[in-house]
């Protein structure tokens, strides 16, 4: 048994190697590599990944996994877990007849610029008929591994492990009932707070100077991780000594630099403070898509967005900005960074707004794996659903089904875990009120404070612990929608009821 451990990891350490060089290679590329240097830089990724592959499917490395498997009870929890998580991997890639996993990675490849064309020219059905092909793979390679579940219950668990659709049910069936009413009240409400400075333009490399500031209020450790500018904001690491982030900056969108920062800092933060005793097991990065989402969206929304964060911090931005702001007073930017308004486009969406938007792809989604949909008549679903939950209604494809990239990416079950996580956050939030006043903590810039309780609570497990383990852990209770409706509730009923 102790051969097998040490083969093990020894064989891990091998793979994390060469991750190490992909992804370093994919941070220069997605940052500030000259645009000639990709057909070369493609050449060496693509030997780099052949033998990271070659490696990964080995039968010394199966022997070795499935060898461990068959002895699992011998084994700790913790190097239970590690082998459950390597065997779920290598199950994907061996289980799968490797024609039809070549053939699905083709109809990958192709699909992203069917989607493009079809997004482009509005044109749903152009794209429909991939998107069969690419739900039957889906479907196909769940029924290869042989477990005993249903097909959405796997690609659900890939996301947010233990996470099924009677849990995801179960919380969005909260979302109907208490929160969508919730909505149209506010989006009834006629409210005639000035924004016109949502409107103005903003010089970016003033901008910048505000976003390294907030770096710093924020205490991002620069010793381990900086950040720069990407044209979609990411978050990227290879280690907790060794975590950066990008976001991006238009001078007529002033906010979306400033809360691309703070969410993806907030993502960086959770892997800053991981414990680095986990750096040579599968056990580092976050849990789960859902736990990280709750860190990105615990400091975008309930810290950066809250009164007390620019309370203190407003006054450095109007220095960088006298012009724009020298008559917007502290309330006008409160409600100007949590404005609400019914949006046809997700990505666009307000913190009131955006889960309604995850729900609708999540009910499509159930509907299509089992078998409730069909692929066929998307749109007019798509479309019904919008104009149940917000009111509107998309005039074509483009702003509606087609608006996403993810499902010809074949990530089915991923939309859910973006709900999944503000939630979350919400019932870690009600938590740590327990334990100090965070708003205090928040206007006095000590933010510090917080991310300690965070990575005493949180962030040093890495993956060593489920998403359902850190929440129990952390909150005392399971996992419960009911406090992310109330603090929805509380903070938009004040700002504007």
């Amino acid at each position: 048994m102790m051969d097998y451990l040490t083969r093990f990891h020894e064989i891990l350490m091998k793979q994390k190697a060469y991750i190490y060089m992909l992804q370093l290679t994919g941070w220069d590329s997605q940052t500030e590599a000259p645009r000639d240097s990709f057909p070369r830089r493609a050449q060496m990724i693509g030997i780099i990944s052949g033998e990271l592959f070659r490696l990964s499917t080995s039968k010394e490395f199966q022997e070795v996994v499935y060898g461990l498997d068959q002895k699992k009870d011998e084994l700790d929890d913790l190097a239970r877990r590690e082998v459950k998580k390597a065997k779920k991997e290598l199950d994907k890639i061996i289980k799968i007849p490797e024609a039809e996993f070549v053939a699905y990675q083709e109809l990958l490849q192709m699909a992203q610029r069917t989607w493009e064309d079809a997004k482009a020219d509005s044109d749903y059905p152009a794209f429909s008929d991939t998107l069969a092909k690419i739900i039957g793979y889906q479907k196909k390679f769940v029924a290869y591994m042989g477990l005993d579940e249903h097909p959405y219950n796997v690609l659900l668990d890939d996301y947010e492990e233990g996470m099924k659709m009677e849990d995801y049910d179960r919380f969005f069936s909260t979302l109907k009932r208490d929160l969508v009413p919730f909505v149209k009240q506010i989006l009834a409400v006629k409210d005639k707070t000035n924004l016109a400075f949502l409107e103005k333009k903003y010089d970016v490399a003033k901008q910048k100077d505000f976003c390294e500031y907030l770096v710093d209020v924020l205490a991002f450790n620069r010793n381990r991780g900086l950040m720069k500018k990407s044209v979609h904001p990411f978050t990227w690491n290879t280690s907790p000594e060794d975590v950066r982030f990008t976001t991006r900056y238009h001078e007529d969108l002033l906010f979306s630099s400033i809360f691309s920062v703070i969410h993806e800092l907030g993502h960086a933060t959770y892997e800053q403070q991981i414990d680095s005793k986990w750096n040579d097991t599968m056990l580092t990065n976050g849990t789960s898509m859902g736990i990280h989402e709750s860190q990105s969206r615990f400091y975008e929304n309930i810290l950066g967005r809250s009164r007390e964060f620019w309370e203190v911090n407003y006054p450095k931005l109007q220095s960088l900005f006298p012009e724009q702001l020298k008559d917007v007073s502290l309330d006008q930017i409160h409600k100007g960074v949590n404005k609400v308004e019914a949006s046809l486009i997700r990505v666009e969406a307000d913190e009131l707004t955006y889960p309604l938007h995850i729900m609708l792809r999540y009910e499509i989604e159930r509907m299509l794996m089992t078998g409730e949909a069909d692929v066929n008549n998307l749109p007019t679903l798509w479309n019904d659903k919008m104009e149940e939950y917000l009111g509107i209604r998309p005039k074509n494809d483009a702003e509606g089904v087609l608006q996403d990239v993810h499902w010809s990416s074949g990530l089915f079950g991923y939309f859910p875990t973006y709900a999944l996580g503000s939630a979350y956050a919400a019932q870690i939030y009600y938590t740590m009120e327990k334990a100090f006043a965070v708003e205090k903590a928040v206007k006095n810039n000590d933010i510090k404070k917080i991310n300690a309780w965070l990575k005493d609570k949180i962030h040093q497990y890495g993956s060593s612990k489920s998403p359902k383990e850190i929440l129990l852990a952390v909150t005392g209770e399971p996992f419960n929608p009911e406090y992310y409706i109330r603090y929805l509730k509380a903070k938009y009923t004040q700002l504007y009821l």
